[in-house]
């Protein structure tokens, strides 16, 4: 019964990824929905089922014939319910819940934890509305049903419908058909998309007063490779290194706004990468110098901020909390808080931001701030690090020319400032392109064309291009960074005959910016070389203690991610306490009462221990995934070391499932009816609180190891149904082959369950009779379950050593695995 019961449980496991993807999926179906389409259904579910079946069927011992085969292979196909749910709720923290709480429904009224005949009268129609009720039903039958299970009992009963009747599912065979198609529907319901809220408002600006260190960037010579793609080598191309960026020359300067222009895969981004030193693949070559010194990533980070084109924030931070964050571990510790405070409110304002400092930010495309709003607050974020030089990757991209406006007016106001500025654009209008003071201009395959100034109203560069052979002159009214992009692409080169990088190689331009870098790239006198005597600007304690006040606010402001589990925790004990009302001490003498009931008792420890768990690990899964991307954006910045943050991160979840095993114990404990004593009590919350623990920080570092949310899903319902199978319910400690008793002693659940179990009846010596024999309960616990109760103190040290393991996993990984590829 256990291996059919289970064989129910692995689509429902399995399918639980199906409802990220399913959320994942909504934009497509609502775009297919509005030029009717239609939004083809998957069966993976029945290939997966062909396939468990197939490999499990005639291995486990079910019965031999063909036709019972091919029943079991539908039977266990009919449960697909994750789409449903993903379609209703929407958002993945609500779907997960919802998700978790509808399997433990289905299992809990499903017949086999407790049977039919153990429910309680005014319950009995749980069982009628399980879906998996109807996949036991089916199974069952078509199991028992078969000859070999014929044999007649002195009962004037068969083996099989004995069996059926002591689980209470000796029905008709006409409810076999029906559980064939019981759960095969599916349902997609559409709902609203989301709405948008903005916020916008304009503010006044000044200047900065922190002190800071102007500083230039000179760079010689820069060549950048990366390794030829198979894709380019399958066409020919022979070397072995792909080079991106040729003999690249030039400079930047304090209180000089500089463009990075050019087509796409001109290089803008590759160049502005390498300077700022964001690329983490390829080969870097030639001279960078920051003040006349060569440069060192290490302390460089923390004299520069980088503003990256997708705007990377805590959604659940407010404006003004994002800013204070940067300023506590970025600015130097000899500043006092006083000056921090009003060179934050500095910073708001000269982004013309303080209007709506006490906005949260959001998640993009759903609520908080608008996009101009989001690319403003990353300039302020990095501001407010005080840096000298400022790396922004089209900041004025995607947004409107109003939006764009606004943001350019902050930029200008924090080039004049005196700060070292560039930015790549892409095609910027009139009025953005003319406010920058210098430009680069790349053209395809990483080589300059033009570096040197524009020139009021452009003049500069135009009189430098329209000065080369054939280039027509620009006409009256034309943007003019259109017009350059035009007379300078690929194919009005090979249409006049000339390479303008060669053109610009030979002028007199390239000789005074040569003069130039040559100049830059000696010290001045009385300067010296950048130092700092720690990595970061905080020490350890400082960092895990800004880690833990920011993750503390967002987690605060996220009900839909702990509200939500710590009512999922709560309805479920009430459930339990319902379903399983006052069994916790009711142990029949006789063999079959004993063995029923103790199954039910049992198994009401074994479903909290492993689905209150499973909703545990899917709801944190996408709140870490959420945060890994901002935790990459500030540990590129040098704001904290990833063991800082992991800590922080670790930490955090602790007063939450704190909350929910109390709930658990508080609610389930007395309404089940187990002993009373103090000692069995903290045992149970005890094991479930470090049950929790354990499955959120499996989530974690599940989220640590791999590079996406689909992924994670996917992996995890690998690990739901290790915990499932060697929990030591479906089949006892005892009674699993030896080449697999180690899996059983890996499983955490299986150690949870021995906690809860031992505590609870391990010293109970009443006698009882159970498979012919009359022994004691706590005798019974060690020859059936492998439980001794001497043995709890090494249980209670495990229960507490798997989750520091893999809290530390997750510290060591989310800091050495980096899925970012630049």
């Amino acid at each position: 019964m256990g291996s059919l019961y289970f064989a129910l449980v692995i689509p429902l496991v399995d399918g639980f990824s199906e409802l990220s993807m399913t959320i994942q999926r909504l934009v497509v179906f609502y775009k297919q929905k509005e030029f009717l389409g239609v939004c083809d259904s998957s069966h993976y579910f029945e290939i997966e089922a062909l396939a468990w079946t197939c490999l499990t069927y005639y291995v486990i011992g079910y019965s031999p014939e063909v036709l019972p085969l091919i029943y079991s292979t539908f039977c266990c196909a009919s449960i697909s319910m994750f789409r449903f749910v993903a379609s209703v709720f929407q958002t993945v923290v609500a779907a997960m819940t919802a998700g978790s709480f509808a399997i433990l429904l289905v299992l809990l009224f499903g017949g086999f934890v407790i049977s039919k005949p153990s429910m309680p009268m005014w319950l009995k129609w749980g069982f009628w509305i399980s879906p998996v009720t109807y996949g036991e039903i089916g199974l069952s039958l078509n199991e028992f049903h078969a000859p070999r299970w014929q044999k007649m009992l002195p009962t004037n009963t068969t083996i099989g419908q004995e069996i059926l009747e002591s689980r209470g599912l000796n029905f008709d065979g006409y409810l076999f058909w029906i559980s064939l198609a019981s759960g095969s529907s599916r349902a997609m319901i559409s709902l609203e998309k989301f709405s948008e809220m903005r916020v916008s408002e304009d503010s006044t600006s000044d200047k900065m007063v922190l002190p800071f260190e102007p500083l230039t960037v000179a760079f010689q010579d820069l060549k950048y490779y990366i390794d030829t793609p198979v894709e380019m080598r399958e066409r020919g191309f022979t070397e072995k290194k792909l080079r991106l960026l040729y003999d690249v020359t030039g400079s930047l300067r304090p209180g000089v706004l500089t463009a990075l222009m050019g087509v796409s895969g001109a290089g803008k981004t590759t160049l502005l990468d390498v300077l700022a030193g964001r690329k983490t693949t390829g080969y870097i070559e030639g001279e960078i110098k920051i003040g006349g010194y060569p440069k060192v990533q290490e302390t460089f980070a923390r004299v520069s901020g980088y503003c990256e084109q997708t705007d990377i924030h805590s959604p659940q931070i407010t404006v003004e909390e994002s800013v204070i964050f940067s300023a506590w571990l970025r600015l130097a510790p000899e500043i006092n808080s006083k000056t921090k405070a009003e060179f934050v409110n500095e910073v708001l304002e000269t982004i013309e931001l303080d209007g709506i400092k006490d906005s949260l930010v959001g998640i993009p495309g759903v609520n908080g701030l608008s996009t101009e709003q989001r690319k403003r607050l990353t300039i302020a974020v990095e501001l407010v690090a005080n840096p000298s030089i400022i790396f922004m990757d089209e900041p004025t991209t995607g947004l409107d020319a109003r939006a764009a406006a606004i943001v350019m007016r902050a930029v200008k106001n924090v080039v004049d400032t005196g700060r070292t500025i560039v930015c790549t654009i892409h095609q910027p209008s009139i009025d953005i392109f003319e406010a920058f003071d210098e430009l680069i201009l790349l053209k395809i395959g990483g080589r300059i064309i033009y570096c040197g100034p524009l020139g009021k109203h452009s003049s500069q560069v135009i009189e430098y291009f329209e000065g080369i052979s054939g280039v027509p002159k620009i006409r009256k009214n034309y943007n003019p960074a259109t017009w350059i992009l035009e007379v300078t692409s690929t194919s009005a080169e090979a249409e006049l005959g000339v390479d303008f990088s060669q053109i610009y190689r030979e002028s007199a331009l390239y000789e005074n910016n040569k003069e130039l870098v040559k100049q830059l790239n000696t010290p001045a006198l009385g300067s010296r070389d950048l130092h700092f005597p720690t990595r970061f600007s905080r020490n350890g304690w400082g960092q895990f203690k800004s880690c833990l006040w920011k993750l503390h606010l967002s987690y605060w402001r996220s009900p839909s991610y702990n509200l939500t589990r710590i009512m999922h925790t709560t309805t479920s004990s009430l459930l339990f306490g319902v379903l399983f009302w006052e069994q916790g001490q009711k142990i029949p003498c006789s063999s079959s009462m004993f063995i029923e009931q103790f199954r039910s008792t049992v198994g009401s420890l074994y479903l909290a221990v492993v689905f209150l768990g499973i909703n545990n690990c899917s709801s944190v899964i996408p709140n870490v995934a959420r945060e890994r991307t901002v935790m990459y954006r500030e540990g590129f910045a040098g704001m904290y070391s990833p063991w800082a943050y992991a800590l922080a991160q670790v930490t955090v979840e602790i007063p939450y499932l704190l909350i929910q095993a109390l709930a658990y114990v508080i609610i389930s404990y007395p309404m089940i009816g187990y002993y009373g004593s103090a000692y069995k009590v903290f045992w149970n919350f005890y094991a479930m609180f470090c049950t929790m623990m354990f499955y959120n920080y499996l989530g974690m570092l599940l989220v640590s190891l791999t590079p996406n949310f689909m992924i994670v899903s996917i992996l995890s319902t690998v690990f739901y149904t290790l915990f499932n199978l060697f929990s030591g319910f479906l089949i006892p400690g005892p009674k699993i082959p030896n080449w697999w008793i180690w899996l059983y002693y890996m499983m955490p659940t299986s150690w949870a369950l021995n906690g809860m179990i031992t505590s609870q009846y391990g010293d109970i010596d009443k006698e009882i009779i159970v498979f012919g024999e009359t022994k004691s309960l706590s005798s019974f616990l060690e020859d059936y379950f492998g439980f001794h109760h001497d043995r709890l103190p090494i249980t209670a040290a495990v229960l507490i050593i798997y989750p520091l393991i893999l809290a530390f996993l997750f510290a060591y990984c989310i800091g050495k695995l980096n899925f970012l590829r630049r």
